[in-house]
């Protein structure tokens, strides 16, 4: 992985010291070397700092074509390279390097944009087309690899990081609407940020930049079969069957590097399985990297000690306290460039330095499972409630009871509890609400009688979940689908790419030069989940049938016989006198809130002098709430905005 940078003047020349500057600002991204191009008319100039994963001799970017008329910067992998290069080269083109990254431009030269259908891995990438006056721009199809732009005084700017737009010279200013937007714990729109100005290139599209005109283009999407899909159901055999087989072939393909490979562990499924199959590709034992917690309920160390024995691996934990987090959640929320509800994302830049420091550079992990197989508690909910065909009434309600009961730590975060904000528009939208969005409803609720009356006021009237919804392909992906997985693609196009591969994936694992790999994300797997019935991915309150079956050879029985536990720090809110509990009091106190145009902090004030006398399962509930409160203090102050 690496940081890019594109610029393209429609007006004055672009300034080398500006694209040094900007290019600089990603060296945690790629610090094995830094390099820049700019064109002689000084329109167009491209930026790579690099982290060298695969040729570390010849692999430097940018890279340029043949005839030196087209030229790449990269960010990412692309698997089966080796495959891809021969059937290049058979047609006569000459490669410059030995990296995986050059493919895609000799792609490019024989099929235009329509080469995206041939490259598989996690990239985002600019390519400069001279004779065509045209900047090509592309982000993966899940959103793996973040890519941001912004047009600032007639100037294209893209890079890897918003703060590298901002070194660039764009100004940085907060969008409220935006802003009020996550603040529904909607993450943020997946084609905009918190930045005025600044949006995403949204996954799955590309862009396209000629003559002063800005498109984007849409070249993948879930498509899930309609609902009355009549394909045959077949045994549950075939169906693990041809899983593990997917899901192997990506794992091996990962495991591709000029650099020592590790894997990220916890005492879940998806990491599990990911270590298990790889583990039967190597000769010698895997690192596993787990962390730890100081608090029983939240700490999976023990589980995943017992896995990675069980898959021969070295086993690594990484102890974090409270303290920890306090120390860096301000860098890690630097780092994120967007709101967090919980310090898991600390807990995650933490674990990927010490990955750093153990001398790794490359971490299979596991992200991506749950959307795709549906392992989060709110989609065995929807299965209950909406999916209800051939369901006993009775056994419905006897396991909806059960399923609230067995998940605590997701009560009123994931599951929903207490008072919500209405939720017509979706309903009247989708026929039913996806009970995720019923979830953030209630965590919503409580964030919206914080904010400051004049930011109240401002969006009285507008409804987010309207907003949400109008950005999507409602028609075409939505109409006519199971409800289950209308509630996974709601989820896949909004806190996936937004929020679960950002504060838990790409910009964690980057901050300290780590490159996390993700087979559950390979689209050969994603395509092939989709298409499953969905008994499949759930049975009962069993998440994940599937991946149960076609990964029970390589897992712990304890593994195997456990129900999802979301991956979540310790509230703080129930650790008083700790120091990330006296951080959030202190911050939310003093004059860093007072700054901020969005909440009301004597109503801040009193939420805190409260919590004392609160139950833990209340002060639990709040605990997103003040931490979406504390990152957005921590954003203003370090961005300045």
């Amino acid at each position: 992985m690496c940081g890019i940078i594109g610029m393209y003047s429609m007006r004055e020349p672009i300034s080398a010291a500006l694209l040094e500057q900007s290019t600089l600002r990603l060296a945690h991204r790629g610090p094995d070397g830094r390099r820049t191009w700019i064109s002689e008319d000084r329109r167009v100039a491209l930026g790579h700092a690099r982290l060298s994963i695969i040729d570390l001799a010849t692999g430097d970017q940018p890279i340029a074509s043949e005839d030196e008329s087209l030229r790449i910067v990269v960010n990412g992998e692309f698997y089966d390279f080796e495959r891809t290069r021969s059937d290049l080269e058979s047609r006569g083109h000459r490669f410059r390097t030995r990296s995986d990254s050059e493919i895609a431009l000799h792609l490019y030269e024989d099929f235009g944009t329509a080469c995206l259908q041939q490259l598989r891995g996690e990239f985002a990438f600019i390519l400069w087309d001279g004779p065509n006056d045209t900047l090509f721009a592309a982000r993966d199809r899940l959103g793996i690899k973040p890519l941001y732009y912004t047009l600032h005084q007639g100037t294209l700017y893209l890079a890897s990081e918003i703060k590298a737009l901002l070194a660039a010279g764009v100004p940085g200013r907060w969008d409220h609407a935006a802003f009020f937007q996550a603040n529904h714990f909607l993450a943020t729109p997946q084609d905009s940020t918190l930045f005025e100005g600044i949006d995403q290139v949204p996954p799955g599209c590309f862009l396209l930049a000629s003559g002063g005109r800005i498109r984007l283009i849409r070249y993948w999407d879930f498509d899930y079969p309609a609902a009355d899909d009549s394909r045959p159901v077949e045994p549950d055999a075939e169906y693990a069957e041809r899983f593990r087989h997917a899901l192997d072939e990506a794992v091996r393909l990962r495991l591709r590097a000029d650099v020592p490979v590790g894997c990220y562990l916890s005492g879940g499924i998806d990491s599990c399985a990911v270590l298990g199959l790889a583990a039967t590709h190597r000769a010698d034992p895997i690192r596993a990297f787990t962390l730890t917690f100081d608090r029983a309920d939240y700490d999976e160390g023990a589980l995943a000690r017992e896995m990675a024995a069980h898959a021969g691996a070295e086993f690594h934990p990484i102890p974090i306290r409270q303290s920890d987090l306090a120390d860096h959640f301000i860098d890690a929320t630097w780092q994120a460039e967007t709101l967090c509800f919980n310090a898991h994302g600390v807990a995650k830049y933490l674990l990927s330095r010490a990955v750093r420091d153990a001398g790794y550079k490359v971490v299979l992990t596991g992200e991506g499972s749950d959307e795709i197989l549906a392992g989060y508690p709110p989609f065995r909910r929807d299965m209950l409630l909406y999916n209800a065909r051939g369901q006993d009434e009775e056994e419905v309600r006897r396991l909806l009871d059960e399923l609230q009961t067995s998940n605590p730590v997701s009560r009123g975060l994931l599951l929903p509890e207490g008072a919500a904000l209405p939720l017509t528009s979706v309903r009247r939208a989708l026929g039913f609400v996806p009970s995720w969005l019923e979830a953030y409803a209630t965590a919503a609720f409580r964030l919206r009688s914080l904010f400051a009356p004049d930011f109240a006021a401002e969006f009285a009237r507008r409804d987010p979940y309207r907003v949400l919804l109008n950005g999507l392909d409602a028609p075409g992906q939505l109409t006519g689908r199971e409800p289950v997985n209308q509630s996974l693609y709601l989820w896949s196009k909004v806190m996936l790419p937004s929020y679960v591969l950002t504060v838990l994936g790409d910009r964690m694992e980057m901050a300290h030069s780590v490159e996390g790999r993700l087979p559950f994300l390979d689209h050969h797997v994603v395509e092939l989940a989709r298409s499953l019935p969905i008994s499949q991915k759930i049975r009962g309150i069993t998440e994940k049938y599937v991946l149960r079956e076609a990964a029970r050879p390589v897992l712990t029985a304890t593994v195997h016989g456990r129900h999802k536990h979301p991956f979540l720090a310790p509230p703080a809110a129930l650790s008083p006198g700790e120091r990330l509990h006296e951080l959030m009091q202190e911050t939310l106190r003093g004059p860093a809130l007072a700054s901020l145009p969005f909440y009301d902090q004597s109503k801040v004030v009193a939420l805190l002098d409260s919590l004392p006398a609160l139950s833990d399962d209340a002060r639990t509930a709040f605990d997103p709430v003040l931490m979406i409160l504390l990152s957005a203090c921590g954003l203003h102050e370090r961005y300045n905005l």
